[in-house]
């Protein structure tokens, strides 16, 4: 029995990697359709037919002049939602109508993006061996993860994780994820993609949800997709990031501060006007936790680090910035995604990763002249 006992202990050993997972390619995509900032207030009350509505008209500008974006690339053009109008009232059915568009859209654009990642990984695509497939855009059976398994011709034997509506915190999630299948799947080589058409949520203003506006104001389409696996093979797979630690953290007081629910009329996301400083009231205590579990008493400080932060908006990046002390170019990256895509929910954090890595090449190229 003992015996016995240390074989299946050796056999563990074996199954998994032995360094930690690492990123070794990153892709991103965007739907045709680009709304310039500064003239989205204009589009959005003429094709929702609102000018009337002169007040709160006034009110979506200043959102969208003070949001810190300066374009954001959307499925939904000036055609499709004047052929579906119930899309542009702001409690009109139109489940269907959606459902209709996302099922099959939500799918192609993630596809657009992975196949990016897999020819910078410069391996077969059969050598993948695990699919996270993420998105807050419309749920379907069988989900999204089959519909892009089919359309990139992945093994049918491929391992398939489908994560539905996790909202703006999904990137990190999905790090997780692949974390745990890279290190504990010898040779693994996970596929994570995340992608998000926010035709489920458009919809015109209403004076009875104003944070309604918040989100018609902040929300981009995009989809962003990354090989993740240990052990990197030398001269074949290239190392982008490791993945050292990961972990959540449900916050104090936050019930019903970030919902999205999916009604007859499509996708409700309800904002609270606090959520930006219950993020600041506790990101120093989370954090300060979580680098005790990893450094011990050798933490570094919070400057000394590379910041990739979810830009849920500019208003969270403030606080984030204000309340760690950070110097301004910490959140530099953040930003410069927020002002070029939106917050493109699950899928912003590895278009964050794509430009700070680029950055970094462009700046080690620069030194070397």
């Amino acid at each position: 029995m003992v015996s016995h006992g240390c074989f299946k202990a050796s056999a563990r050993k074996v199954e998994r990697a032995d360094g930690p997972a690492t990123v070794l390619a990153i892709g991103t995509a965007t739907p045709p359709n680009v709304f310039p900032q500064r003239d989205y207030a204009e589009f959005y009350f003429n094709i929702t037919n609102s000018n009337h509505m002169t007040e709160l008209k006034e009110k979506f500008h200043r959102m969208c002049q003070e949001s810190g974006i300066n374009k954001r690339y959307l499925y939904v053009n000036e055609e499709l939602l004047k052929a579906n109008p119930s899309m542009c009232a702001h409690s009109e059915r139109s489940l269907d109508v959606r459902q209709d568009i996302v099922v099959v859209e939500v799918p192609k654009l993630g596809k657009e993006a992975a196949m990016k990642a897999i020819k910078e990984w410069g391996q077969p695509k059969s050598k993948t061996t695990h699919l996270i497939f993420c998105t807050s855009s419309g749920l379907d059976m069988p989900g999204a993860d089959w519909a892009l398994t089919k359309l990139l011709g992945l093994a049918p034997t491929v391992k398939r994780v489908m994560l539905y509506s996790p909202g703006c915190y999904a990137g990190g999630k999905v790090m997780r994820i692949a974390k745990d299948l890279a290190e504990n799947n010898k040779g693994a080589r996970v596929l994570a993609v995340c992608s998000e058409i926010t035709a489920m949520s458009f919809r015109g203003p209403s004076d009875k949800q104003i944070d309604n506006l918040v989100g018609q104001a902040l929300f981009g389409d995009g989809a962003s997709a990354a090989i993740i696996g240990a052990d990197p093979i030398p001269q074949v797979e290239r190392a982008w990031f490791e993945l050292q630690f990961a972990a959540s953290n449900i916050l104090p007081e936050s019930d019903g501060a970030v919902d999205g629910h999916i009604r007859e009329v499509g996708l409700m996301i309800h904002l609270r006007k606090d959520v930006a400083g219950l993020i600041g009231k506790n990101i120093g205590s989370v954090l300060k936790d979580a680098f005790a579990k990893v450094f011990g008493a050798n933490a570094p400080s919070f400057n000394d680090l590379f910041w990739i932060t979810h830009p849920g908006g500019p208003a969270i990046l403030d606080q984030v910035e204000q309340k760690l002390q950070l110097k301004p170019e910490k959140m530099a990256p953040s930003r410069h995604v927020l002002f070029e895509y939106g917050n493109t929910i699950s899928s912003c954090v590895f278009f964050i990763m794509d430009h700070i890595r680029k950055k970094s090449v462009a700046q080690k190229c620069s030194h070397l002249w």
